[in-house]
């Protein structure tokens, strides 16, 4: 692997703190999904890109930067990247998922706040974060009240995110994203063009495309790649360059597809068909996914940001004029079923149909630890799971390792359960 460590001084990361991190990184993911005794060839790309993310695809950006381009940091899945792109911005997600950054965090952050809040700026206070001098401003969003209040503290740009489905909740978030397109313009001295937007428009739909048509084929009654490995797949879509991912998820569908036809399976054994439905789980992060699997049970599909909610909707192509567009992509952001809005009964909806496509057995609610709105959702989505005769397991929990043991009794005994 090649050595970064020049770059990373040059943009005054703690070397020591960083490979502290990067260390963290490898073993989680030998941990979390190196164990596979049956995954596609094609995931060592996967896995490659999940290594690269703190040195290749830091030394990419630097060069963009190098060159006159732009970047910005971002934390969300409403950020609309089509916008950005059309601008030659590009977008870092910023999102931690390591338990060992929080306790930097905790100098300044409430300790009973988001712990995707905390290792985050644990690891920008920290200097362990090399994206941190490769962005010119972060955007936030308003989707939690610990965000917005972080972002306050820390002077991020921020799109309001409306907590209703009403016209004029929709006519909010269009000014929103009108807004954006001019902060990407003036960031980048570019002007979005039709021609421009349209083009992104395409990139990003073709990229949803290609996830969509690897959740395909976790439909069938022997799924060819396992819920962590599509995990992974989709933790790699939200930082690698785009037109890299969408080549190598493309030979991955293709692999799949032979798997397919020749009955290589993920699974060696057979087990209850699980929904993973809640918070989402950032690069470096997938205890709960680990857990499931390993106990048997098989992660056929994914609801949370960094599953199915991230490509679910395509943006209408059919608009020539710039307003239109900007109205397309308003729309399908709009479409996200976050777990802020009030109700919400999209998401419901979305879930059910979920449940019905992927013959789904039984549903795990992974809440990270004080994550209010989808902790308190899942309640509600318990219940209705149970009119259906879907059985369902709320775990509740942070980055650490040290509650490893408990869940996984949690989860044997549900898998017990399912599989009576």
């Amino acid at each position: 692997m090649k050595d970064y460590k020049n770059l990373l001084t040059a943009l005054e990361v703690n070397l020591e703190s960083h490979e502290r991190l990067e260390e963290s990184l490898r073993r989680a993911h030998e941990q979390y999904f190196l164990w596979q005794a049956a995954r596609p060839q094609l995931m060592a790309r996967f896995d490659a890109s999940c290594h690269e993310s703190h040195g290749a695809r830091v030394a990419e950006i630097f060069e963009h930067r190098q060159k006159g381009g732009k970047s910005i940091g971002t934390f969300c899945i409403y950020v609309p990247d089509e916008i950005a792109i059309a601008a030659g911005v590009i977008p870092i997600p910023l999102c931690g998922g390591s338990a060992w950054a929080i306790t930097h965090a905790d100098k300044i952050l409430p300790r009973d706040i988001c712990p995707l809040i905390r290792s985050t700026f644990g690891m920008s206070i920290s200097g362990t974060c090399p994206y941190k001098k490769l962005k010119d401003f972060a955007v936030g969003e308003t989707t939690c009240d610990a965000k917005k209040k972080a972002w306050d503290l820390f002077g991020f740009k921020v799109l309001e995110v409306p907590q209703k489905k009403k016209s004029a909740d929709a006519s909010v978030w269009f000014a929103e994203v009108i807004e954006f397109k001019t902060m990407m313009e003036e960031l980048s001295g570019v002007s979005i063009t039709p021609l421009k937007l349209a083009e992104s428009i395409r990139l990003m739909n073709h990229k949803r495309r290609v996830l969509q048509r690897i959740s395909e084929y976790q439909k069938l009654p022997e799924p060819p790649i396992s819920g962590l490995d599509a995990l992974l797949v989709s933790q790699v879509a939200l930082n690698q360059d785009i037109n890299a991912f969408i080549a190598d998820a493309h030979a991955l569908a293709y692999e799949l597809q032979h798997r397919v036809q020749t009955g290589e399976a993920a699974y060696k054994k057979r087990g209850p068909r699980i929904l993973m439905a809640g918070s989402s789980s950032p690069l470096g992060y997938a205890k709960i996914h680990y857990i499931a699997e390993s106990s048997g049970l098989r992660i056929v599909a994914d609801e949370s940001c960094t599953g199915s909610r991230y490509f679910r909707n395509l943006v209408d192509e059919s608009h020539q004029d710039l307003d239109g567009m900007l109205k397309a992509i308003a729309d399908r952001y709009f479409a996200i079923d976050c777990s802020c809005f009030s109700p919400n009964t999209e998401r419901l909806d979305n879930i059910m149909k979920i449940i019905d496509e992927f013959q789904i057995q039984g549903v795990i609610h992974h809440i990270l630890q004080y994550c209010h709105t989808y902790n308190i959702e899942a309640r509600a989505i318990e219940r209705a799971l149970k009119k259906k005769g879907i059985p369902s397991l709320i775990i509740e929990t942070d980055y650490s390792s040290e509650d490893e043991g408990q869940i996984r009794t949690r989860i044997e005994a549900f898998a017990e359960m399912i599989g009576k």
